[in-house]
C-alpha cells in the first residue's frame, strides 16, 4: 500500500492537498453494537465519527439498522424502541454540527403508517435525506417483510424525522456544492444482491460513490460473494463502492457476523477491515472521484446506458449540500503503484507477464500464417527490446512447428556499438538457435555521410542527429531489403515508452517494421517479461546472456563514448523511464492534468523506503525523486509527447494491443493531430506545481 501522511511536513501549498486533485476521503465503518440499545449504538457511531473527523474523512458509512441493531426481530415493532432511535438520530444530527464527515447511518424509520429499513444521511446539523431499502429479503434466514415496507417505488417524497423535514425516497443523489465530484448515493444490503441494484440507476444519475449499508450475516463462502459483487458493481458503474456489514455485538441467536467492510474503486480493492473483529474498526481510503468522472466521460457505453435507462438524472433528486472542505496536506491514503504497468503483487505480476507474452505470441503467429512468410527478419542489438521480441519470435515459431532457424537475426555494429552488446547479441542468437549474421554498417554509413557532406566524413567529431539517424536508418534499410531477399518480413522491436517519447527514427528507422510485437509494452514491463521467460523456462539455455542483457545500461549506442568513457545514455536525454512510464499511463489512460500526475508521482516516488516494489527488484536500483525532478521530467514528457512525436505514432505498423492504457496506435486507443502543441499541458504544469 502506498500513501499516508507525509514523512515530513510538506509546504503549505495547495498543490499538496489531496482534495485539490480530485480525491475524497471515505470510511466504511464497523462499530460495536448492543442488541436493541439505540443509546449505546449511537454513542459507538459517534465515537467513530469523531475519529473519522480527526482523520480527515469526508464520508463515513455505517451498517444497516446500526442504531437499533439488525437481528432484533419483532422488537422493530415496539414503539418505545422506534422513539428512542429517532431521539438518537436527533442527537447525531446535533453532534454533526462540529464534524466534517457526512454520516450515513442505518435505522428503522416510520412514515405514513409503515416502517422502512433506511439509510439516514446527516451532515453539519442537517438530515440531507433518507433512502429506504428497495428489496427486502424474505427467504432462508431473512424475514424482513414481517416488519418493513419495501422502498421500491418510493420516490419524490418528504418525511418528518428528528424534528426536520427531509427528502425521502430511492431517488436521491447527494452532491457537495463546494467539493468537485463529491457525489454519492445509498442502497441497503439485499439491494445489491438483486438483478437490478438501485445503485446502478443512481450511478447513471451521476453518483460517483455508491454506499451499501449492510448487516449481512456470515456463512462459509459468503465473504467471497460480497467482495465479488462490490468489485463488479464498482467496475460496471465506474464508481467507488463502499460496503459495511454488522460486526461485534449483534445477536447470535441464530446467526453470526463477520463485520466485513470494504472500499472498491473501478473494481480494485482500496481498503478493508479485519473480519470477525472484537472491537470497532473502519477502513479508510482516498477515492479519486475526478478519475471516475473522467472514466465515464471517455466511455460512451456508460452514457449510452443512461440514455437507454431513460436518463435517470431526470427522475433522481440531486440533494445539494455545503461540505466546507479543508484544503490542506493530509497525506494520501490509497494504493498507488510506482510502476502502473508492473504490479508489485507477485501473483498478479506473474499472471500479467503470462498474458502479455502470450498475446504477443498469438499476434505474431497469426501474422505469420496470414503472410505465409518463410522467414522472420529481426535486428538484434543486445538491448532489452530486441531481446524480448526475439523471445516472442522463438515461441511463435515453436507454436507453428517451424524451426527457429527460420528466424534471421542480424547484429549490425555501428560507430558506437560496444563489444559487450555485440557479444550479448551473438550469445543470445546462439542460445536460442536462430540463424545469426553480422553486417558492419560503418562503411555504408561513412559513404552516406560523405555523400551528404557531413563533417564526420572529414574527420571532425560531429555527432549530431544526422550522424545518429544515418546509422539507425541504414539498419532498418538493410532489414527491409533482407526481408525482400529471404521472403520474410521485418519484426519490429520498439516499445511503447519510446513511441510515447518519440525516441525512435521515423520512416526508414526503428519506428517502422512490417509488424511490431512490442508497440504496446512499456519499457518498465519488458525487463520483467524477460525475467518471467527465464523463470518459467520459455527459452532454456539462455539465462546467462539474458541476465547480462538485463544489467546493461539502456543506450542507443549511436554516439561514441566521451573522453571519460561515458556512453550515450537514453535516460539522461529523455528522462528516467520509470517516471516517464508513470506519466504515460496516467495521462493517456485517464486524461489527468499534469499537476495531478506530479502529485501522484510525488507520493509514489518521494521515498524509496515507502511502499512495495515489484518482486525481485534490485535494491541498488530503487530510486527516489523529489518534486523538482518529477516536474522537470514531466515537462520533458509533455513536450515530447504532445508536440514533437505524434507524427511518428500516426504511421505505426500493426501490432497487438497488450495492456490497458498501453496502446498509441491511431487505429486504437490514441488519436491526436500531428501538428499539435504542448502549451496547454506545460502551462498547467508550470502554474500548479511548485
Amino acid at each position: 500500500m502506498r500513501g499516508g501522511p507525509p514523512v515530513t511536513k510538506s509546504p503549505k501549498n495547495p498543490f499538496y492537498a489531496m482534495r485539490r486533485h480530485g480525491f475524497v476521503r471515505v470510511a466504511a465503518c464497523t462499530p460495536a453494537v448492543a442488541v436493541g440499545d439505540p443509546g449505546f449504538n449511537a454513542a459507538e457511531t459517534l465515537a467513530l465519527a469523531k475519529e473519522g473527523h480527526a482523520r480527515g474523512c469526508d464520508l463515513m458509512l455505517f451498517p444497516e439498522l446500526g442504531l437499533s441493531a439488525y437481528a432484533i426481530d419483532d422488537l422493530f415493532l415496539q414503539d418505545a424502541l422506534l422513539a428512542r432511535v429517532e431521539a438518537e438520530i436527533a442527537g447525531l444530527v446535533e453532534a454533526s454540527k462540529t464534524l466534517s464527515p457526512v454520516l450515513i447511518v442505518g435505522a428503522p424509520v416510520a412514515h405514513c403508517g409503515a416502517l422502512y429499513n433506511c439509510a439516514v444521511v446527516i451532515s453539519r446539523g442537517k438530515i440531507l435525506g433518507v433512502t429506504p431499502k428497495s428489496f427486502l429479503p424474505n427467504y432462508r434466514e431473512f424475514y424482513e417483510n414481517r416488519w418493513f415496507a419495501p422502498g421500491a417505488g418510493v420516490t419524490g417524497l418528504t418525511m418528518r424525522l428528528a424534528g426536520q423535514d427531509a427528502p425521502f425516497g430511492t431517488d436521491l443523489v447527494f452532491a457537495a456544492g463546494d467539493l468537485a465530484d463529491f457525489s454519492f448515493a445509498a442502497e441497503i444490503c439485499e439491494d445489491f444482491w438483486s438483478p437490478t441494484p438501485p445503485s446502478t440507476q443512481a450511478a447513471l444519475a451521476g453518483a460517483l460513490i455508491l454506499c451499501n449499508l449492510s448487516a449481512s450475516n456470515i456463512v462459509v463462502g459468503k465473504a467471497d460473494e460480497r467482495e465479488l459483487l462490490c468489485a463488479s458493481q464498482s467496475m460496471r458503474c465506474m464508481a467507488a463502492y463502499l460496503y459495511s456489514a454488522a460486526g461485534p455485538g449483534e445477536s447470535t441467536t441464530d446467526l453470526a457476523w463477520d463485520g466485513q467492510a470494504t472500499i472498491h474503486e473501478l473494481g480494485k480493492l482500496m481498503a478493508k477491515t479485519d473480519r470477525f473483529p472484537v472491537r470497532a474498526q473502519m477502513a479508510v481510503a482516498d477515492i479519486d472521484v475526478e478519475r471516475l468522472r473522467l472514466e465515464r466521460m471517455r466511455t460512451p457505453t456508460f452514457n449510452n446506458a443512461a440514455v437507454a435507462a431513460g436518463r435517470p438524472e431526470r427522475s433522481f433528486r440531486r440533494i445539494a449540500f455545503e461540505h466546507k472542505p479543508v484544503f490542506e496536506d493530509i497525506g494520501l491514503l490509497r494504493p498507488l503503484d510506482r510502476f502502473p504497468f508492473v504490479p508489485d503483487d507477485p501473483a498478479r505480476l506473474d499472471q500479467d507477464c503470462y498474458e502479455a507474452f502470450n498475446i504477443q505470441v498469438q499476434g505474431l503467429t497469426q501474422r505469420l500464417r496470414a503472410t505465409k512468410s518463410k522467414h522472420l527478419v529481426i535486428g538484434i542489438s543486445g538491448g532489452l527490446d530486441s531481446t524480448h521480441a526475439l523471445l516472442v519470435a522463438c515461441k511463435a515459431l515453436d507454436a507453428l512447428g517451424k524451426p527457429r532457424a527460420d528466424i534471421l537475426g542480424f547484429t549490425m555494429p555501428g560507430f558506437a556499438t560496444s563489444e559487450g552488446t555485440k557479444s550479448n547479441a551473438w550469445a543470445l542468437m546462439k542460445a536460442l538457435g536462430v540463424t545469426g549474421q553480422e553486417i558492419d554498417i560503418k562503411p555504408a554509413a561513412r559513404q552516406l555521410l560523405a555523400d551528404l557532406g557531413h563533417p564526420f566524413a572529414k574527420g571532425e567529431p560531429v555527432y549530431d542527429i544526422t550522424f545518429e539517424n544515418v546509422q539507425a536508418g541504414l539498419r532498418t534499410d538493410y532489414l527491409f531489403r533482407l526481408a525482400n531477399q529471404h521472403s520474410g518480413f521485418v519484426l519490429g522491436t520498439g516499445d511503447l515508452s519510446e513511441l510515447a517519447l518519440g525516441w525512435c527514427t521515423y520512416g526508414v528507422g526503428d519506428q517502422m517494421s512490417h509488424y511490431n510485437v512490442n508497440g504496446s509494452l512499456a519499457k518498465t514491463l519488458i525487463q520483467h517479461l524477460i525475467r518471467w521467460t527465464m523463470k518459467t523456462g520459455q527459452c532454456p539455455g539462455a539465462a546467462e546472456v539474458l541476465n547480462a542483457i538485463l544489467e546493461t545500461e539502456i543506450s542507443p549506442e549511436l554516439v561514441p563514448a566521451d573522453a571519460k568513457g561515458a556512453i550515450q545514455s537514453t535516460q539522461a536525454k529523455v528522462g528516467p523511464y520509470e517516471l516517464q512510464d508513470f506519466s504515460l499511463f496516467h495521462i493517456t489512460r485517464y486524461g489527468l492534468r499534469p499537476s495531478k500526475v506530479a502529485f501522484l508521482a510525488w507520493h509514489a516516488w518521494r521515498d524509496a523506503k515507502l511502499g512495495a516494489w515489484p518482486p525481485n527488484f534490485p535494491e541498488e536500483t530503487r530510486n527516489a525523486y523529489d518534486l523538482a525532478a518529477i516536474k522537470k521530467w514531466l515537462g520533458v514528457f509533455l513536450f515530447r509527447f504532445f508536440e514533437i512525436s505524434q507524427f511518428k505514432r500516426s504511421a505505426m505498423p500493426n501490432g497487438p494491443k497488450v495492456i490497458s492504457g498501453g496502446a498509441l496506435s491511431p487505429r486504437g486507443d490514441w488519436r491526436a493531430p500531428s501538428d499539435g502543441t504542448a502549451k496547454v499541458w506545460l502551462d498547467e504544469l508550470e502554474a500548479n506545481v511548485p
